[in-house]
């Protein structure tokens, strides 16, 4: 294991395989082109300039992100086209401000009342989208309530600055789905309900524009008629949420949390890592035989192969994991040595790792590590 890249890590160190995360970039962005739609990938999984430009190479211009912070910083490293996929959030208005001047800026409304504040506050035009709840429950208009939509339409209507664009929803409930046909469903309900806004409005706004995005189903279907745009972020990295979900296979997954092994059990079956909840976040897998927090991989000059069976993150304390794994398996770990593991939520753990190391030996950058 005397490698370049395993040589640099003493702590917890987020590893990231270019060529994986290349290639499901690849595969979106050639799914996107064969059924017509704009993919405008979010970029709040990995929320680092350098892997954005990987997305560059494979033709992407307009990106989504999360926040005002990660919109000022993907547009200080050239992205001019950029939506901020949360509401609106009013106390954000220098920055919104500052924003609008630079780029193409996309802003996120769930209310009448956001379109009379932006109006009359914001100077700068953007462009507007009204978020749709089409059954995920976390906010948003939700699409049956035609009468406060209408509401908001009718605001949208008074001369302004501002244009709207149209519908935009996030199928957040694809992540309770579990294999195809439920993915399925999640999709063609979202389908059907941003189609029927597409319908009873066009011809009020006949340029009026539907936006959806989840990674789930973006992984796992080929319809997507009526839309004209997709937004799945996770997909870049993947993790075990989306293996399980069905997005995805585990050689899917991109990162791999380098942990030092501090301690060994033999007599439980059991192994100390340096790496616990603020180094993975608390995200969990429910399995039949319990909740896991990570799969294990050997680490190896390449990166890291397949997943030690039998064995995985079985607890987490603040700095401390707890794997558990076989007899026969424990000759896998010696103190002072590394094991990888394959994190239930790459988002988190990318956020809380605050960089990356790819297997050549460079460093990344990630938003959580920069000072804005």
């Amino acid at each position: 294991m005397a490698t370049s890249f395993l040589n640099q890590i003493s702590e917890p160190t987020l590893l990231l395989n270019e060529q994986i995360a290349k290639a499901n970039i690849q595969r979106m962005a050639q799914k996107a082109q064969r059924a017509g739609v704009r993919l405008r990938p979010h970029f709040k999984t990995h929320q680092s300039w350098q892997v954005g430009e990987w997305f560059k190479e494979a033709g992407t211009t307009a990106i989504t992100v999360s926040s005002v912070k990660m919109a000022q910083y993907f547009a200080r490293h050239g992205w001019q086209d950029i939506t901020v996929a949360f509401p609106l959030n009013r106390r954000q208005l220098p920055q919104i401000q500052e924003l609008a001047q630079q780029i193409t800026l996309h802003l996120v409304i769930t209310s009448a009342d956001d379109v009379v504040f932006l109006r009359e506050h914001l100077q700068h035009p953007v462009h507007l989208w009204i978020k749709v709840d089409t059954g995920y429950g976390r906010t948003g208009i939700k699409a049956e309530d035609t009468a406060t939509l209408d509401a908001v339409l009718q605001e949208l209507k008074q001369p302004s600055a501002h244009r709207f664009q149209g519908f935009l929803a996030h199928a957040g409930h694809s992540y309770k789905a579990r294999g195809q046909e439920q993915i399925a469903a999640v999709h063609q309900q979202t389908l059907d309900k941003m189609r029927s806004l597409k319908e009873r409005y066009l011809g009020d706004w006949p340029h009026l524009q539907l936006s959806i995005g989840d990674t789930p189903c973006c992984s796992v279907m080929e319809d997507f008629s009526g839309i004209d745009e997709i937004r799945p972020g996770n997909y870049v990295f993947y993790d075990l949420t989306q293996h399980q979900i069905g997005s995805c296979q585990l050689q899917d997954i991109a990162v791999a949390l380098a942990c030092p092994i501090v301690a060994l059990h033999p007599d439980r079956n059991e192994v100390i890592l340096y790496g616990g909840s603020v180094h993975f976040s608390k995200d969990v897998l429910p399995l039949p035989e319990g909740n896991i927090f990570g799969l294990v991989v050997p680490l190896t000059e390449k990166g890291w192969g397949e997943s030690l069976p039998n064995t995985a993150v079985v607890s987490l304390s603040q700095e401390h994991g707890i794997v558990r794994t076989t007899p026969k398996l424990m000759h896998h770990f010696q103190q002072g040595g590394l094991v990888g593991v394959l994190p239930v939520h790459s988002c988190l753990t990318a956020d809380v790792a605050r960089s990356y190391l790819t297997l050549t030996g460079e460093w990344l950058e990630h938003l959580s590590g920069v000072v804005l």
